[in-house]
């Protein structure tokens, strides 16, 4: 029997990546594209799969907010997005039209964690959560093997946050919460204050303890609504040596000791390192 052909989408707000996979231990070929405009770009994603054959089903693991109701005749769009020109752009529909096979849709970081949940750092836990820190924050959650699902998909980056005592002055970043967790420790956040990326720092600069705090706040947050057996910190912000340390350290002194699982064991590097969102595009498609 031939092994089906996935087809793989990571689409993000600064690059779309792109893939043709039989499986987790078969990408066959990816290529990121630029994002530029909603139609220029679709359009690019179109061109090339169009010229590597025929598909049997794509998955897309989309930025956010995207409408993950297949009943809502706006499944598959962006909705109300800070994204310049990407609200309400149909990501789906052009996908379904132009390669007549199932395409399905979750959250970058729903995707991701599906993905460590199967091949990477969450194998064998039944409550898997991913964070990425970037550009925005964003959060997803896997539970027995299922996404998180309510009205919408989880908007980990907008929860509310207590203010660093060194840090009252900063009024945040977020257009629509000022100081939520995104508008606080996001990448941009970051420059907003410094004028450079937290691992441009200097060692011993009183930014990254700072930042280390709005993470390990979000950690015991988390921690105190799912109990996941991994916490798995991604995105480029993490990138900073030492930091996902600081929020182990940080977590274990906010929590008190109270939950079972302790941040040691439970706040983790991604297994899977940058191919968690394109695996979890191939986790979606049935790959």
């Amino acid at each position: 029997m031939a092994r089906k052909t996935y087809g793989l989408i990571e689409a993000g707000g600064t690059k779309f990546v792109l893939g043709i996979a039989h499986g987790p231990d078969a990408v066959l070929e990816t290529i990121r594209i630029p994002t530029t405009a909603p139609d220029e770009t679709i359009g690019a994603v179109c061109e090339w799969f169009g010229a590597r054959g025929p598909l049997d089903a794509i998955g897309l693991a989309s930025f956010g907010p995207v409408e993950l109701d297949r009943a809502s005749p706006k499944w598959g769009h962006i909705l109300n997005t800070p994204k310049p020109g990407w609200s309400g752009a149909d990501l789906a529909g052009p996908l379904a039209r132009a390669f007549c096979c199932p395409v399905s849709v979750d959250t970058d970081v729903n995707a991701a964690a599906l993905a460590e949940s199967r091949w990477g750092a969450g194998q064998g836990q039944r409550c898997v959560v991913y964070l990425t820190v970037g550009t925005g924050i964003g959060g997803g959650a896997v539970i027995e093997g299922q996404t998180l699902r309510g009205l919408s998909h989880p908007e980990m980056g907008h929860i509310r946050t207590p203010r660093h005592e060194a840090d009252k002055a900063f009024a945040g970043i977020c257009p629509f919460h000022g100081d939520c967790l995104e508008g606080m420790a996001s990448g941009p956040a970051v420059i907003a204050r410094y004028g450079h990326s937290l691992s441009q720092l200097p060692a011993g600069h009183p930014g990254q303890g700072i930042i280390a705090w709005y993470l390990a706040q979000a950690a015991v947050t988390v921690q105190a609504m799912l109990e996941p057996g991994r916490l798995i910190f991604g995105g480029g912000v993490m990138e900073t040596p030492g930091l996902v340390e600081r929020v182990r350290e940080e977590a274990a002194r906010l929590g008190g000791g109270y939950f079972r699982g302790q941040p040691a064991d439970v706040i983790v590097r991604p297994g899977l390192g940058e191919r968690s969102g394109l695996l979890g595009a191939l986790a979606l498609a049935g790959g």
